[in-house]
C-alpha cells in the first residue's frame, strides 16, 4: 500500500505526493514522516512499514521542491519564489489535518530526518498543541559560525545570480565536503551509508542527490536558527517528548556532536522528556545504515510509550 502515490491540495497551492500505510492490529497513533534534502518520500517504505506492525499510521509526504510533489512556485530544488519555510510548514500540517482526521483521537507523533528533521522541530513550535511528541534524526541545528558564513555567502549569490539557480558553492561546502570526509570511499555518497548498495540505489534515483537552489539553502538556514531560540522553544510545553538521534560517523552533523548540542540546548531550556542516542558506527541515513533494525525497534518502543502516556 505504501508503493501507491496519493495526493493531497495543501492550502498553499501546492499537491502533496504522499504515501500511506495503515497500522496493523490495534492502532497506537498516527507517524507523519519528513524526508531529508535532495531525496523523496519513497524512500522510507521499510521504515514505514515496520512501524506499521508496530501500530503506527504512516504517512510520509514529498515536501515542495522534492519528489512527486508540484507546486506552481517549486520546481525540484525549491520550497517557494516567496516565504518558502512557512509554506513547507503549512504542508506539513496539512498532512496532520489529513492523518488526524483519518483516525480520531490517536496521538500524532512527527518524525523527520535530516533536513526534515529542521523542519518536524519549526513545525512543532508553530503549532505546539498540534502534536504529542517530536523526533529529530541527523539534524543540525548548531553549524555555528560556517552556517552564518554560509548565510553571507548565498545572500550574495542571489546578488550576483538570483536565487532560483543552483548554489554549486554551497553543495560543494555540504555534499561535497561531507564526501571528501570518508576515507577510502568508493562513490562521492559514501558519506551516507557503509551499505553499497544503498549508496548506489541513492546515486541511481533521479529525484535524489540534486543541488539545491540558493534559495532553499536559504530557507534550510531559516529553519537551523529559528527553532531553538527560546522564544520559539518556550511555545512548547515543557514535557514534550523529544526523541533525538545521531550517526558517530556522520559529517553533516559534525559526527553526532550536533545531536548531542541539540539535546543539552533542550535541557537548558527547560524540556524534561528528552531521549538522545548517538550511534557510534553510523554515518548519516540512520534508516540505510548497518544496524536499522535495531534504530527502528529502539525508535518504535519509544512511540509506544510516548503516545500510551498522550
Amino acid at each position: 500500500m505504501f508503493a501507491e502515490t496519493r495526493h493531497l491540495v495543501s492550502p498553499t497551492g501546492a499537491t502533496l505526493a504522499y504515501h500511506h500505510v495503515p497500522a496493523k492490529g490495534g492502532a497506537r497513533g498516527v507517524l507523519l514522516v519528513s524526508h531529508g534534502l535532495a531525496e523523496h518520500s519513497r524512500r522510507y517504505q521499510r521504515f514505514a512499514e515496520a512501524m506499521a506492525e508496530r501500530g503506527f499510521h504512516i504517512y510520509a509526504h514529498d515536501h515542495r521542491g522534492h519528489g512527486e510533489t508540484v507546486a506552481p512556485d517549486a520546481p525540484i530544488g525549491r520550497f517557494a519564489r516567496q516565504g518558502g519555510v512557512g509554506q513547507v510548514i503549512a504542508d506539513v500540517l496539512a498532512m496532520r489535518e489529513l492523518g488526524a482526521a483519518a483516525h480520531p483521537g490517536l496521538p500524532v507523533v512527527l518524525f523527520g530526518h535530516s533536513m526534515g528533521g529542521l523542519i518536524s522541530l519549526n513545525v512543532a513550535v508553530a503549532h505546539p498543541n498540534k502534536f504529542d511528541a517530536v523526533t529529530v534524526w541527523n539534524a543540525n541545528f548548531n553549524p555555528g559560525l560556517a552556517g552564518r558564513v554560509a548565510q553571507l555567502i548565498l545572500k550574495a549569490e542571489r546578488m550576483l545570480k538570483g536565487s532560483d539557480v543552483p548554489s554549486e558553492l554551497l553543495s560543494k561546502l555540504t555534499f561535497g565536503a561531507w564526501g571528501q570526509s570518508i576515507a577510502n570511499r568508493r562513490t562521492e555518497f559514501d558519506w551516507l551509508s557503509r551499505i553499497p548498495e544503498e549508496v548506489d540505489k541513492y546515486i541511481a534515483d533521479p529525484l535524489c542527490g540534486f543541488n539545491a537552489s540558493v534559495s532553499l539553502w536559504l530557507d534550510i538556514f531559516e529553519l537551523t536558527f529559528r527553532a531553538p531560540q527560546r522564544t520559539h522553544l518556550d511555545r512548547l510545553r515543557h514535557d514534550m517528548p523529544i526523541h533525538l538521534l545521531g550517526g558517530g560517523h556522520d559529517p553533516a552533523t559534525n559526527n553526532g556532536k550536533a545531536i548531542s548540542w541539540l539535546s543539552n540546548h533542550l535541557n537548558k531550556a527547560g524540556f524534561s522528556h528528552i531521549t538522545m542516542a548517538i550511534c557510534q558506527d553510523m554515518r548519516h541515513e540512520t534508516l540505510n545504515e548497518i544496524g536499522a533494525a535495531a534504530a527502528i525497534s529502539d525508535f518504535a518502543d519509544w512511540c509506544q510509550q510516548v503516545t500510551a502516556r498522550a
